[in-house]
């Protein structure tokens, strides 16, 4: 059976894709930092439920030993945006959290699990982006360099591990609500989380966005998928999606 680890697991996109994985026939290391959430969704799906900060090295490295000596698949998908300051006025403590969850989490876990998805001899890494790191937006200053940073990441690190037996791919939604991520950035106001999808008919859900990672990951060995761009068909860029008021 092939196996896969899942950051961020406990809810959206990621919970969401621990789902679709578990049942394209993967068992799922299933990490996030809430343990009652996690450990329900392993149960659910047959996984195995691993509680993981992934900014925190020894927890990182907990996971590694959990997963053992080989890997299939690895989605970095632990992440999350704060904020709509601009940048003359954001806060430093935001963008530095930012900074830290999107990329030094998605550094340390890739880093952690890197040698047993070369062993696998096949493994594949899918690292979770965004529209905002490929074209940045007013307001959100902080989440643009912190994705920017995992875009870059992702393809440098698929030059550095050309000729072994790794695939890199970045998927970058656009639209997507979820639960949580909205919520997330507005600090718990759900009017300012709700407006952020006012009139659209159908923005991505998680579910859409599981889809494309399961399809990513289930190709055959020798097709790499560098980049996959999803946004809804309401949204033709960040500052541009027709609303149905």
């Amino acid at each position: 059976m092939p196996t896969a680890v899942v950051t961020g697991a406990s809810s959206g996109i990621g919970a969401a894709t621990a789902r679709s994985l578990a049942a394209a026939g993967y068992h799922v290391f299933c990490a996030a930092r809430r343990r009652d959430r996690v450990r329900a969704l392993a149960t659910e799906i047959g996984g195995t439920a691993v509680v993981c900060d992934v900014t925190d090295e020894v927890q990182v490295a907990a996971l590694a030993a959990t997963v053992g000596s080989s890997l299939d698949l690895l989605l970095n998908n632990a992440g999350g945006a704060i904020g709509t300051d601009p940048v003359e006025s954001g806060d430093v403590d935001d963008w530095r959290r930012m900074y830290e969850v999107n990329v030094i989490g998605t550094l340390l876990v890739t880093q952690a699990l890197l040698p047993a998805l070369v062993a696998s001899g096949a493994g594949t890494i899918v690292n979770l982006g965004s529209t905002a790191g490929h074209v940045p937006y007013e307001g959100g200053g902080g989440y643009v360099s912190a994705k920017h940073g995992v875009a870059a990441m992702t393809e440098t690190l698929r030059l550095e591990l050309n000729g072994r037996p790794v695939r890199i791919t970045e998927i970058a939604p656009g639209m997507v609500r979820t639960d949580e991520f909205a919520l997330n950035r507005f600090a718990g106001d759900e009017s300012r989380a709700d407006a952020v999808y006012a009139g659209v008919r159908e923005p991505l859900v998680a579910e859409d966005i599981a889809d494309a990672i399961t399809w990513v990951a289930t190709r055959p060995s020798h097709v790499n998928i560098d980049l996959m761009v999803l946004k809804p068909l309401a949204q033709a860029a960040a500052h541009k999606v027709h609303r149905e008021l």
